[in-house]
């Protein structure tokens, strides 16, 4: 399950805020199975556990989020529901990133590697996974380093990144190559987001009321996952079929 948020840039309060929304999303349904308006008086990390407190049953599921939900709190709350965690470490963990750093990544193997070709450029990945016990983070049972080298295809310009994560799986119940698919995976909710500004155009809508922003965001994410659920792979083509016919939406979703 990702776990990330978006900001809907023209819905804005009177104030000016604009609404944002931390969503909770499947990895390989593409459903969004729970969604919270990020109040004005508060942000993402606090709105992480009441997000989640909405989800029912949490026991077993990996989830997924981005250096802003690397937290100490939010790893103890994943733990004690039964769930497990990946996430990045970046700047916002000076202590753990530097522990992760030190360790003696040149004396480990290479695990898994991936190639990817895509938005005008190809990348590769190159994933190293240590055993840890002595972490400064709750439960992390092992360290993850990734290293991306990124080519522009038109530039020919190439950028070699390095990110460093923990997990709280062990070794036996998720391998080098599942750890990378699920880091992969996290990103599929940066597709939803994309597909919610380019076919609905959500970032050009100026609803502001009360939950109107919330509501219709809402109605996209479910449009959009029963596609997915359905098979259909390009959400224009399938908003298109189903506006011919009145009785296909209905039969999406199980009424007609």
């Amino acid at each position: 399950m990702s776990v990330d948020g978006k900001t809907l840039r023209g819905a804005a309060r009177a104030k000016g805020r604009k609404i944002h929304l931390l969503a909770a999303m499947e990895h390989t349904t593409g459903l969004v199975l729970a969604q919270l308006d990020v109040g004005e008086k508060t942000n993402e990390i606090t709105c992480f556990q009441p997000l989640l407190d909405t989800v029912a049953d949490l026991a077993g599921v990996v989830v997924t989020s981005d250096a802003l939900h690397t937290q100490r709190e939010h790893a103890a709350y994943l733990l004690g529901r039964e769930a497990h965690y990946v996430v990045i470490v970046k700047g916002n963990q000076k202590h753990l990133r530097a522990q992760l750093k030190s360790l003696p990544w040149k004396d480990i193997p290479l695990q898994d590697r991936a190639r990817d070709k895509g938005h005008g450029r190809s990348e590769i990945r190159r994933i190293k996974v240590a055993t840890v016990n002595n972490l400064l983070f709750p439960g992390a049972r092992q360290a993850i380093q990734i290293k991306r080298r990124r080519t522009d295809r038109k530039t020919g310009k190439t950028t070699i990144r390095t990110i460093y994560a923990v997990t709280s799986p062990t070794a036996e119940q998720a391998s080098p190559a599942r750890l990378a698919q699920l880091i992969r995976d996290h990103w599929s909710i940066e597709e939803l987001h994309h597909i919610r500004d380019t076919t609905f155009a959500e970032d050009a809508s100026q609803l502001r009321t009360c939950n109107a922003p919330c509501a219709m965001a809402t109605w996209r994410n479910l449009a959009i996952g029963a596609m997915k659920l359905t098979g259909v792979t390009n959400i224009a083509a399938g908003l298109r079929r189903n506006a011919r016919d009145l009785r296909r939406p209905l039969a999406l979703l199980g009424l007609g």
